[in-house]
C-alpha cells in the first residue's frame, strides 16, 4: 500500500454565537443520556411526522461522512433495497427494488435536478456526496408527491444552500465546516468548506469543494489502450476524475417564515471506463428560489413554494476531439399548502409544473431534440386513530412530449404525444400492543414514457446497442403492495418489509435479433453484414461503423417481488457501547409473459457490522455478502458471489469552539475481486470494470 501524506488544516475559533448553528454542528462526544428524537424524513412525509408508513432511510452527519463514495449510487449501495448502476467509479445512479433510470426520482431539496443521468448509465448524477448535508431515501412509489417517474422511489439530496431556519441570534455569528480527505486505491485528494454568517433576520451561505482521483486500483490486471497509460496494470483504465462545485445562497427571515435564493455550479471531467479514450466534460448550473409562510390563520396554515432553473451540458471527448454534446435545461415550479384540520384529516395540497428541453449533437446522438412539459396537482392526507393512522393521496398529471427532430440527422422526424397519468395510494400504520408497529401501503401508479423511449433511433455505445423508440407506447401502469413490521425496545431494533410490484405494460428494451451499424444501416428485419476484416464493422459503411445489436423499446407484463430487513442488537452497554447492525434484501423480477428474468437485478444480499463506541472513540468492522446472480435473461452472463469487508476508526476532539472528527476507513479490506450484477458493464464489457480494490481513506471534518 502506498504511503500517505496528510495535511491538517488549522481552523480558527470563532465567537460563542456560532454554536447556535445546529445544522452543521458535530454531535456530542458522549452518547446522549436521553433518547434522541427520531429523524423527520420530509421526502416521505410532508406533514413532518416521524412515524412513517412508507419504507425510508436517511443519512447525515458522521454516518454520511463514513459511507460517502465518489458517486451517489455507490454511497447508497447496501441500504436495504438499494443497489447501484455502477458504470465505473465516476457514474453511478441508485437502483431501488430493481428499478432504475427514470423510474427513480433524484431530487435536490425536493426540486428537479434535470441532468441526463437517467438517459445513459455513463452520465453522472449532478450531486456529489461531499457537498451534501443529508440524503433521504424513499423506497417504493413516491409518485403522489413527485410524479410517475418516482414509481420505484425517491432520492432527495439535501443541502443548506438556502437556509430554512434561523441559525444565529440578533447579535450575529459565524459558523462553518471544513472537510479534508486523502485515499489510496484511486489517489484521491479532496477538500471543501462551508461558511455561514448572519443574524436572526438574514443568513449568507457559501460553500465549495474539489476532488481529484487517478485510475482506480483493482485486484486483477487489465488491458488499456489509452495513450500515456500502461498497456496492462491493476487499474481500471480511464477511470480518473476531477470534480468541483461551489454555491452562494442567502435567506431573509421574518416572523412567519423565510425567503431565500441560491446559485450553484457543478463541474466534472471523468473517464467513461467502457471506452479507453472517451472522457466526459460535464457542467451544470442551478438557480433556485424558495420560501415559506408559516403559522397562518384560517383554512391554510402554511404555504411553501420553490422555483428552480437547471442548465446542464456534457461533451464526450475521444482523446482531445469533442464528440457528442448533450444539453438539457429545465424549469421546475412547486407550490404546496398545508390546510387546517378537516374533521380528523390533516394534509397538504399542491401544484407542480416542469419543463425540460433536451438536445444531442454528434455521432452518438441516439435521441432527437425534444421538449417535455408536465403539469400536476396532488393531495396527501392523514387521519389519526386510536390504533395508529391512515393515509390517502392522489396525483393527476398532464404530460406533453414533443420531438423536434434534428436538422443534422435525417432519421429523426418531428412528432408529439400527450399523456394524462394518474396515481393513487392508501396506507395504514398500526401501533400494535407492546413495541411493535405494522404498516401497509397500496399504490396504483401511471408513468408517461420519456422522450428517448418514444423517439430514440441511433447508436448508444454505453449500452452497446442501437436503440429504437416506439412512438405508439402507452403510459406505464403498475400496482404496488408493501407490508412491513417493525419492533423497537431501547437500542434494539428490527424491521422487515415485503413488497410486490406488478406492471401491466412495463417499458423494457428487447433485442430484435437483427444488427445495425452506427450509421443506421440495417433495420426493418434486415441485418448489416460484417466487412470481413475481423474488427466487427459493417460492409455497408465500408468498414467504418461498428455493428451493434438492435434493441427496441417494448411494453411487457412484469412482476417485481422482494424482501428487505434490517436491525440493531445492543451487545454491550457498560462504560462502552457495542452494537451489531445487520441488513439483508432480495428482489426477483420477471417478464411474466415469457417467464424470462429481467436484466440488471441485484442478487440476494446480506451484511453485518459491529459498531463500538467509548468516549470520543468509535470503530466499525463489517462485511457485505452478495450471492451469485444466475437469474438473468437468456443469453446474458451470470455474476459470481463475493464478500467485501470494511472497517473504520474515528476520534472526536473539541478545540475551543471547534469540533473535529478524525477518521480512517478501509473499503474492500481483503482486496476481493468482484463484479456488480446490476451494472450494464458486466454484460457489455465483461471483466473491464470490477468493483474497486482495497482503499484506505483518511480525513478530517472540523465544524466551528
Amino acid at each position: 500500500m502506498k504511503q500517505l501524506s496528510f495535511a491538517v488544516a488549522i481552523v480558527g475559533t470563532f465567537s460563542a454565537a456560532s454554536l447556535s448553528a445546529q445544522t452543521i454542528a458535530t454531535p456530542a462526544v458522549s452518547p446522549p443520556a436521553v433518547p434522541s428524537l427520531a429523524p423527520v424524513i420530509v421526502t416521505a412525509n410532508p406533514l413532518g411526522a416521524s412515524d412513517l408508513i412508507v419504507p425510508s432511510a436517511q443519512y447525515s452527519g458522521a454516518e454520511l461522512l463514513l459511507r460517502a463514495k465518489s458517486t451517489l449510487g455507490e454511497t447508497l449501495d447496501g441500504t436495504p433495497g438499494v443497489s447501484s448502476t455502477y458504470f465505473g467509479p465516476n457514474a453511478s445512479r441508485p437502483i431501488i427494488r430493481g428499478l432504475d433510470g427514470d423510474r427513480i426520482r433524484v431530487l435536490n431539496n425536493g426540486g428537479s435536478l434535470d441532468d441526463a443521468s437517467g438517459l445513459s448509465y455513463d452520465h453522472a448524477v449532478v450531486a456529489d456526496p461531499m457537498s451534501l448535508e443529508r440524503v433521504e431515501v424513499l423506497r417504493g412509489p413516491g409518485a403522489l408527491q413527485y410524479g410517475g417517474n418516482a414509481v420505484g422511489g425517491v432520492i432527495n439530496v439535501i443541502d443548506n444552500r438556502i437556509p430554512r431556519d434561523v441559525l444565529f441570534d440578533a447579535s450575529g455569528g459565524v459558523a462553518g465546516k471544513v472537510d479534508l480527505g486523502l485515499a489510496t486505491g484511486n489517489q484521491e485528494q479532496g477538500g471543501g468548506f462551508l461558511l455561514e454568517t448572519g443574524t436572526d433576520r438574514f443568513t449568507l451561505h457559501v460553500d465549495a469543494f474539489n476532488r481529484s482521483t487517478a485510475d482506480v486500483s483493482v485486484p486483477v490486471s487489465l488491458a488499456c489502450s489509452k495513450p500515456g497509460s500502461p498497456a496492462v496494470a491493476n487499474k481500471i483504465c480511464n477511470s480518473a476524475s476531477e470534480t468541483k462545485s461551489g454555491a452562494v445562497g442567502a435567506s431573509a427571515f421574518f416572523d412567519q417564515g423565510y425567503i431565500g435564493a441560491a446559485v450553484s455550479r457543478f463541474r466534472s471531467d471523468y473517464g467513461t471506463v467502457a471506452e479507453d479514450e472517451v472522457t466526459i466534460g460535464m457542467k451544470s448550473d442551478r438557480y433556485a428560489l424558495e420560501g415559506e409562510l408559516r403559522k397562518l390563520q384560517g383554512l391554510v396554515q402554511s404555504v411553501k413554494w420553490q422555483v428552480g432553473r437547471n442548465e446542464y451540458e456534457h461533451t464526450e471527448f475521444e482523446g482531445a476531439t469533442a464528440g457528442t454534446v448533450f444539453k438539457s435545461s429545465g424549469n421546475d415550479v412547486r407550490l404546496q399548502a398545508r390546510h387546517a384540520r378537516l374533521g380528523a384529516w390533516d394534509g397538504v395540497v399542491g401544484l407542480q409544473t416542469e419543463t425540460a428541453r433536451f438536445s444531442a449533437d454528434g455521432d452518438e446522438a441516439f435521441a432527437p431534440y425534444s421538449q417535455t412539459r408536465q403539469t400536476a396537482a396532488f393531495i396527501y392526507e392523514e387521519m389519526a386513530t386510536g390504533w395508529g393512522k391512515l393515509s390517502a393521496g392522489a396525483r393527476t398529471e398532464s404530460v406533453q412530449v414533443e420531438s423536434f427532430g434534428n436538422p443534422l440527422v435525417a432519421r429523426f422526424t418531428p412528432a408529439s404525444r400527450s399523456f394524462s397519468p394518474a396515481s393513487y395510494a392508501v396506507g395504514a400504520l398500526w401501533q400494535v400492543a407492546g413495541d411493535w408497529q405494522l404498516s401497509t401501503n397500496v399504490a396504483h401508479t401511471q408513468r408517461a414514457p420519456k422522450d428517448y423511449e418514444l423517439f430514440a433511433n441511433g447508436p448508444h455505445l454505453a449500452t452497446h446497442a442501437y436503440e429504437v423508440g416506439n412512438l405508439n407506447l402507452e403510459q406505464e401502469v403498475s400496482t404496488n403492495v408493501d407490508v412491513g413490521a417493525s419492533w423497537k425496545r431501547g437500542a434494539h431494533r428490527f424491521g422487515v418489509s415485503v413488497f410486490a410490484n406488478r406492471f401491466g405494460n412495463y417499458l423494457a428494451q428487447q433485442a430484435s435479433g437483427i444488427n445495425r451499424d452506427a450509421q443506421g444501416n440495417g433495420g426493418n428485419g434486415v441485418s448489416v453484414t460484417d466487412s470481413g476484416n475481423g474488427d466487427n464493422t459493417s460492409a455497408e459503411s465500408g468498414g467504418a461503423a461498428a455493428i451493434l445489436p438492435e434493441y427496441l423499446y417494448t411494453q411487457v407484463q412484469a412482476r417485481f417481488v422482494g424482501l428487505e430487513a434490517s436491525g440493531t442488537v445492543r451487545l454491550v452497554q457498560a462504560g462502552q457501547l457495542l452494537d451489531l447492525e445487520w441488513r439483508g434484501d432480495t428482489v426477483r423480477a420477471v417478464n411474466t409473459a415469457t417467464g424470462q428474468f429481467l436484466p440488471r437485478i441485484a442478487p440476494a444480499r446480506a451484511g453485518a457490522t459491529l459498531v463500538w463506541t467509548q468516549g470520543p472513540w468509535s470503530s466499525r468492522l463489517g462485511a457485505s455478502h452478495s450471492m451469485a446472480q444466475n437469474d438473468v435473461p437468456a443469453g446474458q452472463l451470470s455474476t459470481g458471489s463475493y464478500t467485501l469487508w470494511n472497517a473504520a476508526l474515528s476520534y472526536r476532539q473539541k478545540i475551543g469552539t471547534t469540533s473535529a472528527l478524525w477518521f480512517a476507513r478501509i473499503d474492500n479490506l481483503t482486496d476481493t475481486l468482484a463484479y456488480s450484477a446490476s451494472s450494464i458493464l458486466s454484460q457489455t464489457a465483461p471483466g473491464k470494470a470490477p468493483l474497486p480494490g482495497r482503499t484506505l481513506k483518511v480525513g478530517l471534518q472540523a465544524s466551528f
